[in-house]
């Protein structure tokens, strides 16, 4: 999405010195309510990693939504922003003893497992609490896949929840996320599919599975077409009656990504324009903001943000775009380089767009000196 005019008007009249991100809290409300009209029967979990602002928090609260969280201090930051523990869940997979504790002290009762290791610390630090299950996905589709590092095999599924049953925990379901960025409508045919297939085996054995977390992987449009909310929630709908019939699990969602990617902008400053030999017929351009700065998903171009110019409309060239640290790394663009407008010059303002996710919680606390991203929510 393109900047909203409030965004526009925020940077004409508060001109922020050097690079931030301007969130409009209202395109969030849109999307929230977007995800609710087109998925009425599911529970949104928002993950809070994508953009943990306050003000976001609140909102979302506000709404109604229920939140994923990784760590106690998100935790904290639900807590503080108006949810109750019943909507909060503790998503990560990783989590220390003392931690699933602390969350426990706290009122949560829904945790994340994927293996007989980690299902035995909940057992010990969090007696009689909700576990579900998280299987892995192949991410085919995704353009941030999140693959291997979460999740089990989904046959293993069966042994972990029931050695959860077995120590007292409840064993509650299955979940699965299909990659971030997910482009593919049938991405959770599969899953749901091996979902099913443990539900039926965890029957088999006395234990009534209730919920499918879905998981995130809601898109928000970069420079591709992304298919529209109500697009996923019809292709979920059909796979979930195909798999599970007339006997649908509860099911939860927990969009990120979807939820505020594009309700974000990120200005920056071209600080350099320049060529590597005379011959060049590709410039570089360093902004300053890169890789360190909030950008950490161009990494390998994964994510590719639309960046707008005063310019544009002029004529264009291939560009390498790269960021102001003093770190070989941290560039964005170079094995596909960006057409920017060939009178792109020093002090130009670029609109990086669809930037409200994942931007300020990856930004360095000071690599290079630089602060780290300033970020404003109106």
């Amino acid at each position: 999405m393109a900047a909203t005019q409030r965004i526009l008007d925020f940077l004409a009249t508060r001109r922020p010195e050097g690079p931030c991100l301007v969130v409009d809290l209202e395109v969030i409300a849109d999307n929230y309510r977007a995800f609710t009209h087109a998925m009425p029967d599911t529970r949104i979990f928002y993950a809070v990693k994508a953009n943990p602002a306050p003000e976001v928090l609140k909102l979302l609260a506000d709404l109604g939504s229920s939140f994923d969280t990784a760590s106690v201090p998100e935790i904290d930051m639900a807590l503080a922003a108006g949810a109750t523990p019943d909507r909060i869940s503790f998503g990560n997979t990783i989590k220390k003893e003392r931690d699933i504790a602390r969350a426990h002290e706290l009122g949560i009762d829904l945790y994340a497992v994927d293996c007989i290791e980690e299902v035995e610390k909940v057992a010990r630090a969090a007696p009689g609490a909700r576990v579900f299950c998280r299987i892995l996905t192949d991410g085919a589709g995704a353009e941030w896949p999140l693959s291997r590092k979460f999740g089990c095999d989904p046959a293993m599924a069966r042994d972990v929840l029931l050695h959860a049953h077995a120590l007292g925990l409840r064993a509650h379901g299955i979940s699965f996320h299909v990659g971030s960025q997910q482009t593919r409508l049938e991405a959770w045919d599969v899953a749901l599919g091996q979902a099913r297939d443990i539900f039926d085996a965890l029957a088999a054995a006395g234990i009534t599975l209730a919920m499918v977390n879905l998981g995130g992987g809601f898109p928000t449009k970069y420079l591709k077409a992304v298919p529209g909310t109500n697009a996923y929630a019809t292709a979920i709908h059909d796979a979930l009656a195909r798999h599970f019939g007339n006997d649908l699990p509860e099911t939860i969602i927990e969009p990120g990504r979807g939820m505020v990617g594009n309700a974000g902008v990120i200005k920056a400053e071209v600080v350099l324009v320049s060529k590597k030999h005379a011959d060049d017929n590709q410039r570089w351009v360093y902004l300053d903001i890169g890789k360190f700065g909030g950008l950490a998903e161009t990494m390998d171009e994964a994510i590719r943000y639309p960046m707008t110019t005063a310019r544009d409309g002029e004529a264009t060239g291939p560009c390498i775009v790269a960021g102001p640290t003093c770190d070989s790394a941290d560039v964005l663009y170079e094995k596909t380089p960006y057409p920017l407008p060939l009178t792109l010059t020093v002090g130009d303002q670029v609109l990086i767009e669809a930037a409200g996710a994942y931007t300020t919680t990856y930004a360095a606390v000071a690599f290079n000196g630089f602060a780290p991203l300033q970020a404003y929510v109106i």
